[in-house]
This record gives structure tokens, sequence and C-alpha cells, in this order.
């Protein structure tokens, strides 16, 4: 229910008969500067009926509320404040086009618009547009008339609006139908109808009364503008919104512009002569104004014009105002936080990312920060429709485990972890590290909260100490320890019925001889030179080993004896035939081998590389440059 903030809680009668305005404080009733006098013949007072009528009147702010007779035996006209042309008018649209025989409400928010209600207030004196009446019945259910609303301006009447009218009909029914005095001066009173009446009043009362109570509760005060003269009338709580007491304001409107904060006060002018001009439906702005301390306090301001002259000028506007302070400052903060988050998210060297995995299997990234330009070269927006764009840029290799690793987290809701390479345009073959917790939402969506990371140069050190760890730092071949777990894992695979393999002890002939008369540097020489011969002479899948010295050791897979003897002539020719210049001299190179093939019997490792060991003795015995077997 909308009460005017202007309406007096007790406003005095303004006529004898049944009709009521809207009253401005301490001026005559008038609607939009037409008055309305007493139709002849209509002049018997009814005080608790004239009171129900400025009730209504004063709620749906319209410019007059009436009953009108039906065509039941009430013929002591319960009048419409209204001359007898307009009151006959509205008889007819009552009764004649609106609730006749249907007897159904009539909501007419423009008579002018149909050329039938136009002829029926052809003769009427004052110029009306809007015209709500709803039926009366009395105690046995005969129609004893309509209350009406009227209004020069067009207006509308929502759900709300139509129920408040009904409820105000059956108050002035049981009225409308109350015995009157005769003519005799008995009083003729129904001790049932009396009480339901007074009933029915103290219902409303108690209804204001809520209503009241819930404005003041909530923050709100209630305007009320007069646009012509200027103006503009609060209620006891807008005052108070802003500390003022009750008599502490001024009601002119150039006063209440002054209050607002410099920086709004042209946009809410610009809102408020847009409603005016009627390029908005309703009147909404949020800004800030004075209070009586100084400070400023954030307000939301919400208004309609409620009336218009025949040219469409606005007349009298209805407000609120509640403050919203507490809101704006909760707004902000919310709004410093969440930029203090993305600030921080986008500060990290890294993703951080919520990736969400729809029940139908289309993923995509809802949050994603602005390392996603470093980690994928792409950018939030992209990977916020799905993750294709993603899947395009890791590595071929590594694509079905980035999938499979997803799926295995979200069937178990277990953490997901994962290491994977990417193919970016600019940056080329990169590693990325992934760690992320997910959780299941009630509709089975799957939400990962995580972090990705560029793990590069930890994957290029760990390979460099992986390297340290199982290579000879001269000869950049396998170093004892690695050769030695090579040769366990061979071992293992001939006991499960692989394919047999053969290893190889080479020792370099003479070689403390080359170190005593060339130096060591030219004896490191040798030893890199024979290294880079073994990897020009293996097959993938053979390893070549420094043993210690000038010792090597070599693991043939899949090979057999006879396999075993060509590959070790190979590399004395090779090694013989490319000997090493030094200063305009030549090192003569030999080196001898023993051979030796694994079986499913040797205890371990060692027990072949003895064997060879053993057969490299019989051929360095023999006279060197030897290859022996064993």
């Amino acid at each position: 229910m909308t009460v005017p903030s202007s309406m007096p809680e007790a406003v005095p009668p303004i006529s004898k008969a049944g009709c009521a305005g809207v009253r401005e404080q301490g001026g005559p009733l008038r609607s939009h500067d037409h008055a309305f006098s007493l139709p002849a013949g209509h002049d018997a007072a009814d005080p608790l009926l004239d009171g129900l009528l400025r009730l209504v009147a004063a709620h749906f702010g319209v410019a007059a509320a009436c009953v009108v007779p039906g065509e039941a035996p009430a013929e002591r006209g319960l009048g419409a404040g209204v001359d007898e042309t307009l009151y006959e008018a509205l008889r007819v649209l009552a009764h004649g086009c609106g609730a006749g025989e249907a007897r159904e409400p009539l909501i007419v928010p423009d008579i002018s618009e149909d050329p039938a209600w136009r002829d029926v207030l052809a003769h009427a004196s004052k110029p009306l547009r809007f015209v709500a009446a709803w039926p009366l019945y009395g105690a046995q259910g005969e129609h004893v008339g309509s209350l009406c609303l009227i209004d020069p301006a067009p207006r509308e009447l929502d759900a709300a609006g139509r129920a408040s009218l009904g409820d105000f009909a059956r108050v002035a029914a049981a009225l409308a139908v109350r015995p009157t005095l005769t003519t005799s001066g008995d009083i003729a009173t129904s001790a049932t109808g009396e009480s339901t009446l007074h009933t029915e009043l103290e219902a409303l009362r108690e209804h204001e009364r809520l209503l009241a109570h819930a404005i003041a509760g909530s923050g709100t005060g209630i305007w009320d503008r007069d646009v012509v003269t200027g103006e503009i009338r609060y209620s006891v709580g807008w005052k108070a919104i802003l500390g003022y007491a009750d008599h502490e304001l001024t009601s002119r409107i150039e006063d209440s512009y002054l209050r607002l904060h410099p920086d709004d006060r042209d946009y809410v002018k610009a809102a408020m002569q847009a409603h005016f001009d009627g390029r908005t439906p309703t009147y909404e702005v949020e800004h800030r104004i004075r209070c009586k301390d100084g400070r400023y306090k954030w307000i939301c301001s919400r208004g309609k014009v409620m009336s218009r002259d025949a040219h469409g000028r606005a007349l009298r506007m209805i407000g609120t105002t509640t403050d919203i302070t507490s809101m704006r400052e909760m707004a902000e903060r919310l709004r410093e936080s969440a930029a203090l988050i993305t600030n921080l998210t986008n500060e990290v060297p890294g993703l951080v990312f919520q990736r969400r995995q729809l029940p139908g299997g289309r993923a995509f990234f809802s949050y994603a920060s602005a390392g996603i330009a470093e980690i994928y070269e792409l950018t939030p927006e992209q990977a916020a429709h799905d993750t294709a764009c993603i899947d395009a840029l890791i590595h071929p290799d590594d694509l079905d485990a980035w999938r499979d690793s997803f799926e295995l987290s979200a069937a178990n809701l277990t953490p997901w972890h994962l290491e994977f390479r990417v193919l970016l345009p600019q940056q080329g073959l990169r590693w990325r590290q992934g760690d992320a917790r997910p959780q299941r939402l009630a509709d089975g969506t799957t939400v990962w909260h995580g972090f990705i990371t560029d793990a590069t140069e930890r994957k290029r050190i760990e390979a460099e100490l992986q390297e340290f760890a199982s290579t000879d730092g001269l000869t950049r071949l396998a170093n004892r320890r690695h050769f030695m777990a090579r040769v366990e894992a061979q071992l293992t695979q001939v006991r499960r019925g692989g394919a047999g393999a053969a290893v190889m002890m080479c020792d370099l002939d003479h070689f403390k001889s080359i170190n005593d008369r060339w130096g060591h540097a030219i004896g490191d020489d040798v030893l890199r030179h024979f290294a880079e011969i073994l990897r020009t002479q293996l097959r993938t899948g053979d390893m070549a080993g420094r043993i210690g010295g000038e010792e090597f050791a070599i693991l043939l897979a899949a090979a057999d004896l006879e396999g075993a003897q060509s590959v070790a002539r190979r590399i004395q020719e090779h090694f013989a035939a490319q000997p090493l210049g030094v200063d305009g001299d030549v090192v003569a190179l030999t080196v001898s081998i023993g051979i030796t093939l694994m079986n499913a019997a040797d205890m371990s490792a060692e027990g072949a590389l003895t064997r060879s060991d053993f057969a490299l003795y019989r051929a360095k015995k023999g006279g060197r440059n030897r290859i022996e077997c064993a």
C-alpha cells in the first residue's frame, strides 16, 4: 500500500457528501487544479462514509473517491462530491458499462482512448480519464452501488491495488446499507452491522499502523513532491535518515538539491527530468546526500509521477528513500577483496585456475588468472568456453595422460597432479606441472581449484643431475654404477626368457705409455676419442660405459657370440685406423677385448662382467690388440 507522506493523520471533512479528494496541507480540496463541487440533491452528511472515502482517495493518490448509488433502494444519495453532470456520467460508467448485469469491477486506465467512453463523458464538466468502479453488495447480495476512484490523468491499478480496492469496497458497502434517522427521529440501528463495520474499520487502521511500523523499521522514508510549486514534503522517517528532527528541514526542492553530493547532483537532476519527460517508467537513483552532521550517506531514491495535466506534464510525484550506506560499504569491501585476490593471483608466477567439468563431459576454465598467458599463451576468455584450445597445445605424447589424469581425479575425487609437456607457438617445447583438488557439486559438476606452473628449468636441472649421476664426466658414457644397473636389468630379462645379450670388456693398449710420453691431457683425448668411436659403432639399445681408467664395458642387447665378435672387430679396426695426431706426430692406438654371453644361471651382473674380464686378461696376455671369448 502506498500512503502519501502529505496525508494528515485525521483529515477534516471536506463536504457533506460521500466524496473525498487528495487534500494539500492547509489548502482546499483540489485535483490537478480542478476543484470538485457538490451536486444538487446530495447534501446528506455521513461523517463515517466521508472519512472512509477521504482515506481511500489518499491511499490511491487519486483526485477523488466516491460512492455511486446502485439500483437497489439506496436512494439517499451517497453523493460523488462532484457536479451533477459528472455524477450522472459516473452512474452510467459504473452501472451501465461496467459493473452492470455482470456486477464485475470496472478499471479504465484511460477513458480518452476509447470513443465509447468519450461519448459517455461528453457532457461532463470536468476532465476525467481514469475511473475504477468496484461493485457494493448488501447483506442479501443485492447490488447497492459502486465505490469509484476518479482522476483526470491516466492511471494503472495493479493486482495489489485491486485487492485493496476490494477491501475498501466491503467497508463502504457496510456503511451504505446502514439504516439512517427516520423522519420521526427514531433510530433504526443494526447492532450486528455496526459491530461488523467497526471491526473492519479497526482492521484497516491496524493495517495502516503495521505499514507505518514496517516503513519505519526498514530505514526507508517517504517524500511527496508538488512538481508545479516546487514543494517537497518528507516523512519523519525520511528526515531521521539524515539525522534531522521533524521541524528542521524546509520543503523547497531547491534546498534538497543543495544536500546532494556535488559529483552526483547533475546525474540526479537528469534522472528526475527523464522521468518527468516520460522517458523512464520510474525514477530510481543511488547517490550521496549530506547529513545534518556534514557526513555523506549513500541512499537509493525511487519514485513515480502520480498525476499529469492534460498535456502530460508532471504534477505530483511520490517516492521512497532508503539508506544503503552499509550495503555500499559492504559492496566496496567485497570489491576490494576481490581486487586483492585477483591481483595476488595475477602476480603469482603461474596459472591459478578453477576448472569445471559438467556431467555431460564438457570442461572449461571458469576462472583463469593472468598467468595463463605465460603458461599456455592464451587469454582467460579463450579457455572460458571449453578446454579444446588447451588440449591443442599439449604434447601429443602427453595428451592421453593429460585427459586420463582429470578423468581419474573426477571419478575418485583424488588430488590432480601431472607433469606434462606443451608445444607453444612462441616458447616452443616447455614442461608444465599441475596440482589441484576436486570437489563435486550437487548437480554432478566436478570443480578443481589448482595451480599450473612452469617446470621447464626444474626438469632441465633434474636431467643434468641424472646425467651427472649416471654419466662419466670425461667421456660422457655411462659410469660404472649406471652401466651395472643396466646389466642387472638385462639379466632380469634373460632370466624371464628374453633374448640373450653379450658383455664386452675393452682395455686401451699401452695407455700408461701414452700418458708418460704425451701427458695426461693427450691421454684424456685418447679416452674421449675411443668413446666417440663406441658411440658410432653401437646400435640403438646397446650401451657403453667407462668402468675405470682406460677400461670400457659394452652391453650388446639381443646378440649372440658371433655378432658380438663382429662388433668387436669393427671397433678395433676403426680405432686403429683413426690414430690421434699430436704436434705433427701420430699416437698409435689399439684395444684388447674380452667377450662373454649372459645366461640365466648368472647370480648377478658381476658374474658376466667377471667372465668377460677373464677373457680380456687372456687377450692382453696373448699380445694385446686381440679378441678373446669366455
